[in-house]
């Protein structure tokens, strides 16, 4: 059977926010399969900030990420035909996968196969029941340790991440206060059941945090970065706990002289401050642990999820380029 696959290709470094005119569709006839191999069709593609940094430093490259798929032809034991998996497989419609090269793989787990989710949509793999969901799992709980009665603070609260983290805080018995870019996400931060949140557009983010955090922030999931994050670990109690999860208030800056913020490090002394950035490979081993724990709370309803749907393969570049305008609430997905 011959199969011929679209992908998209990034044609040069991104300068400034991305373009549509950086990407290309291609068409790449694929090989046959063989013993251990299975064909995947992909169904969703994941659309997240981390893939503007991660492309590597040679032009053309083929455009990464991870997506849903099913697996159409089969040589593999363990992958039936009709299967769904979570591959990280790019923007592309259609790959030949080899599960045991995942041990080579900088991505691990390179492919497995989704889990049961029951009545769930299988696109919630990209998000709250995948690596999203992972990243917000083991940052908070692995880096930040929050207590239950503390205070937290997330940036980039709307996004997937931020959304998620917020929520399990809460779980936790922690107050939660999230800074988004609109007052319609701040809204719908409080539905979710952030005990505040301020639009950071508009509002002064000192004075938010005096009203709603006056006894002081004991930890704080930044996924932006820039003076705002300066700003909040200013504010943190002796002892806090800093999880870095992103900077995506720089990632689109050429001139990085222009990203400068107030120093941290006098805070970090003074106040005994633990800060770390982290990536959510480094708990790669224990990916179905996460997704079984956020599945649970999931499903007894204590975690909300949204997802932010484009429809069609050819709208990937506006689904990626709204990241960063913040045209998103919640995970963006393509459906391919």
């Amino acid at each position: 059977m011959v199969v011929v696959a679209k992908k998209y290709v990034v044609l040069r470094p991104f300068e400034g926010v991305p373009k549509e005119s950086d990407f290309k569709i291609e068409e790449e006839t694929l090989r046959d399969i063989e013993d251990g191999e299975f064909l995947a069709e992909a169904v969703y593609m994941s659309v997240d900030p981390y893939q503007r940094m991660k492309l590597g430093n040679e032009y053309p490259c083929d455009m990464i990420g991870g997506q849903i798929a099913k697996v159409v032809e089969s040589k593999h034991p363990e992958y039936a035909v009709g299967a769904w998996v979570m591959g990280h497989f790019g923007w592309r419609t259609h790959t030949v996968a080899a599960p045991a090269a995942a041990a080579s793989c900088a991505q691990q787990p390179y492919v497995y196969p989704l889990p049961d989710f029951g009545d769930l949509p299988p696109s919630l793999g990209l998000g709250v029941l995948g690596r999203v969901g992972n990243t917000a799992y083991f940052g908070l709980t692995q880096l930040c340790r929050p207590r239950a009665g503390e205070t937290v603070v997330v940036t980039g609260a709307a996004g997937a991440v931020g959304s998620h983290v917020g929520q399990i805080a809460r779980i936790l018995g922690c107050r939660v206060l999230g800074f988004a870019g609109s007052d319609a996400k701040c809204r719908w931060l409080q539905e979710l059941g952030f005990t505040a949140a301020a639009n950071y557009t508009t509002a002064d983010v000192r004075d938010f945090l005096k009203q709603h955090a006056p006894d002081g922030v004991d930890c704080y999931f930044d996924n932006v970065g820039g003076e705002i994050s300066s700003t909040i670990i200013s504010q943190m109690n002796p002892f806090g706990r800093i999880a870095v999860c992103g900077s995506i208030s720089s990632y689109n800056e050429t001139n990085k002289e222009n990203c400068k913020a107030t120093i941290l490090q006098p805070y970090i002394v003074s106040k005994q401050l633990s800060m770390e950035g982290f990536l959510v490979n480094r708990f790669a081993s224990r990916t179905m642990e996460g997704i079984a724990q956020n599945l649970q709370w999931v499903r007894d309803g204590r975690l909300k999820y949204r997802e932010h749907i484009w429809d069609g393969f050819h709208q990937a570049p506006q689904a990626f380029i709204g990241l960063f305008s913040g045209a998103n609430t919640g995970k963006t997905i393509v459906k391919v």
